[in-house]
């Protein structure tokens, strides 16, 4: 006897435990002690993708490739390019789908990374765009990639003050399309007190002056984004908690 076609329970199922588990304060600060203690050992550094280092919590990548999938953007544009990973990560995905690219933006591509990426399998799906994120002489760079009519996703991953990042989401939100989504990376520092926050770093960004800070100033002003809850439920274990945004309305 076969077994009866339980697919649509299923994804029903998993998204009544996505939200439920957005609810769990308790589960959430668990999850972020838990960040704390593997922040010593640079857990978010210890992962790569396709042979190159990806510096992203293994939930994020999750739920990007799950964003990418479900959309299919035709093109993604990433603020902060680092070592390369995530831009390749993202390629690859775009590569499985069967179209696009991705823009990786940063003020300083360096020369070891660049060809990291430019020798890569993916590298045909890679622009690299080396500048200020927000400066006008960039975004007019950025946009001249975008194919008109392409439907657009943009990944916020810079300079994480808050300064910086609102003024990235002003400059890239009215780029998303319509039905893609806008991630706003590293939101955790907004939830960490002063005792939680990473310091293993170029630069340390307390909460107040960090991406959620931005993100939620944003939010007060734009109409044209709404929180994925199911989504953003069960990044727990991540570095970026609410920081995925879907576009609800055209610009």
């Amino acid at each position: 006897m076969a077994a009866a076609d339980d697919r649509l329970a299923f994804e029903a199922h998993k998204k009544e435990m996505s939200l439920a588990l957005g609810k769990d304060e308790d589960a959430f600060r668990q999850s972020l002690e838990t960040l704390v203690t593997l922040d010593k050992y640079d857990y978010a550094y210890l992962w790569s993708f396709m042979g190159v280092p990806i510096i992203q919590m293994p939930a994020d990548v999750m739920a990007t490739q799950e964003v990418i999938w479900n959309s299919k953007p035709d093109v993604i544009i990433e603020t902060g390019v680092a070592r390369g990973g995530s831009v390749i990560f993202m390629a690859a995905m775009l590569q499985l789908i069967g179209k696009g690219k991705v823009i990786g933006v940063d003020i300083d591509i360096r020369a070891h990374n660049r060809d990291s990426i430019e020798k890569h399998p993916m590298s045909s799906r890679i622009t690299l765009i080396e500048g200020p994120s927000t400066a006008a002489e960039t975004l007019a760079k950025v946009k001249a990639e975008i194919p008109e009519g392409a439907s657009v996703m943009v990944v916020l991953d810079s300079d994480h003050s808050r300064d910086h990042v609102l003024d990235e989401l002003r400059t890239y939100g009215p780029l998303v399309t319509e039905g893609q989504y806008m991630v706003v990376a590293d939101t955790v520092l907004g939830w960490a007190d002063s005792s939680q926050t990473p310091t293993k770093r170029s630069k340390i960004w307390r909460a107040g002056d960090e991406p959620y800070a931005a993100l939620k100033a944003y939010m007060e002003e734009s109409t044209r984004f709404e929180t994925d809850e199911a989504l953003n439920g069960k990044l727990v274990l991540s570095s970026s908690p609410r920081g995925y945004l879907r576009c609800i309305k055209a610009a």
